[in-house]
């Protein structure tokens, strides 16, 4: 029957053919090939069955309208029949974020896809650029030297967004302890320094929505949050090729940058000092988080405290003997270099240009006694404190140590060979670095010359900031992990920020697409309903026929 069926429709296709009533060049459609080729077929099948209802050959007539009409159930069928929709990936999202520390400028470019996961993007790093020059606040009285700061690092954005996105791009800076600090001493130039940038950032085809300093409350949280957010312990990709949540404990972040220092970690003891209490919603899950910002005890500012410190004790602001920097170190700074900030008081018979020789001694005891006195353990007025009157909860869990941490780590492992696990090994490693000369330091650690002597120093102090003030002992300290990077992407509070901000960002619809497009989709649909119809008419007209005939 099916060879019979081909054969019929073939012959009759082709004197259709050969008396003009259809040609090959009728059929031209816009629709995929397989369409246009099976429509003069479906043509002939109707013509067939139209010209054997008109004679004798009943059984032909029968034969073709059954085939008819099972050639449009099926194209019916294969058209409605439920079929899952097939998404394009969705388009990048994009944002720009300008780190402006005390001691430099940092952009970050992150991106993630347009739709999102439980309110909060899936975003990544996608590149990073570090502006030549001192930070922001460092151009305080250099009209127009801030915004030229940035120049570099906006043009390599403007290269690496795509154009089309340049309009959807959010474009934030976040000042942080450096600006802190010019506000408390020069409220004026630090606003104008943050209107420059401003207006420099607004000269950009992106969405600028803002320079602002942030807190050091805002800076510790978004700290956290991008430890957590790298370590994927919100949400995760499974195995299954869905995002999920991982049920894990978050981790504690510790931060310590040019002029402040952080520590922030998820608790569930009472924060007795509701300023260091935050509340964060992230993936559809609430976190409540204990963080403290130490302004004037970031790196930077703390060698500037020691220095004055020392100035103080040893009674003289000419000369002074320095037990944190090498033995055989000597140096020359002016006064104004200590003094020039609002973390150190100025003495009563201050002059800013005198100079003041300082010399080293290389003395471990000295410097960490020295050191120590930087802090005050003595007054609190909670059920804890860390130091300086502050309080703070017991530690728990795991922590990652970042910025000036892990420099500071990294420098004291390479010099001293000694792996720091414990309190005890960053003793033992901080008084060999103190006792080593300027000439041993040059030969055990290249390329950091300008940096050297301040290692004593900056080791002692995260000594006695982890160990006495937050508190790390034996064994909590192991849980402390030093690190740049997670993955391909920097630790600091900059991916928080935009992974916080992504929740205000207007999420793009995943797009659906059918196999076939919609005009071609209800034209197929049009036209096997009319053959089904035609095939219903001439079956049922074939077999009363039949009928009939066998009646008379």
């Amino acid at each position: 029957m099916k060879h019979l069926i081909y054969r019929t429709t073939q012959s009759n296709r082709e004197n259709l053919l050969r008396h003009g009533h259809m040609t090959q060049n009728n059929v031209d459609c816009a629709m995929p090939t397989w369409v246009c080729r099976l429509v003069p077929d479906v043509v002939a099948v109707i013509c067939l069955v139209w010209m054997a209802s008109m004679g004798n050959q009943q059984q032909c007539r029968i034969i073709t309208a059954t085939a008819a009409l099972f050639l449009a159930v099926c194209g019916i069928l294969l058209l409605v029949v439920p079929t899952e929709d097939v998404k394009e990936p969705p388009e990048f999202m994009y944002g720009i974020v300008l780190d402006a520390g005390s001691s430099h400028t940092a952009m970050f470019i992150y991106k993630w896809p347009a739709d999102k996961q439980n309110g909060t993007g899936i975003v990544s790093q996608h590149s990073e650029c570090h502006a030549k020059g001192g930070g922001i606040s460092s151009y305080a009285g250099n009209k127009g030297g801030a915004a030229r700061s940035l120049e570099e690092c906006m043009e390599q954005a403007m290269q690496e967004i795509p154009k089309s996105r340049h309009k959807l791009t959010p474009l934030y800076l976040g000042a942080t302890a450096g600006m802190r600090l010019l506000n408390i001493s020069k409220p004026k130039e630090s606003d104008d320094v943050l209107k420059e940038v401003a207006d420099k950032l607004k000269t950009y085809p992106f969405s600028f929505k803002g320079a602002t300093i942030l807190s050091g409350q805002e800076e510790g949280a978004y700290g956290w949050v991008t430890v957590n957010y790298l370590l994927e312990n919100y949400i995760k990709y499974g195995f299954v090729g869905q995002w999920v949540s991982p049920g894990r404990d978050t981790v504690g972040a510790l931060d310590f940058g040019g002029a402040s220092t952080q520590i922030t970690f998820e608790t569930k003891q009472t924060v007795e000092n509701k300023d260091n209490l935050m509340k964060l919603r992230l993936y559809g899950r609430d976190y409540q988080i204990y963080t403290q910002s130490f302004l004037c005890y970031g790196r930077d500012q703390v060698l500037l405290k020691l220095l004055a410190h020392l100035i103080t004790t040893q009674g003289s602001d000419r000369s002074i003997v320095h037990p944190c920097y090498p033995a055989g170190y000597s140096d020359s700074i002016k006064l104004s270099s200590v003094f020039d900030t609002p973390c150190n008081k100025r003495p009563t018979l201050y002059k800013p240009d005198d100079d003041l020789q300082i010399k080293g001694t290389g003395n471990y005891d000295q410097c960490l006694g020295n050191v120590s006195r930087l802090f005050s353990f003595n007054s609190c007025s909670y059920s804890r404190c860390s130091f300086d009157g502050v309080f703070q909860p017991n530690i728990t869990g795991n922590f990652m140590a970042f910025s000036a941490f892990f420099y500071t780590h990294s420098f004291i492992k390479e010099a001293t060979g000694i792996s720091i696990t414990s309190p005890e090994h960053l003793e033992d490693a901080t008084h060999v670095v103190c006792n080593m000369s300027f000439q041993e330091m040059t030969n055990k650690v290249r390329g950091q010359e300008s940096r050297l002597k301040d290692y004593c120093a900056v080791s002692a102090f995260v000594q006695v900031l982890l160990v006495n003030g937050y508190g790390f002992d034996f064994l909590s300290f192991p849980h402390i992990s030093f690190q740049k990077k997670a993955g391909d992407t920097s630790v600091g509070w900059s991916l928080g920020y935009m992974l916080s901000l992504s929740n205000l960002l207007p999420a793009e619809d995943v797009l659906l697409k059918k196999s076939l497009s919609s005009g071609t989709w209800s034209a197929l649909i049009i036209l096997f309903c009319f053959l089904l119809i035609v095939a219903l008419y001439f079956l049922f007209r074939a077999i009363r026929k039949k009928d009939t005939d066998n009646v008379i």
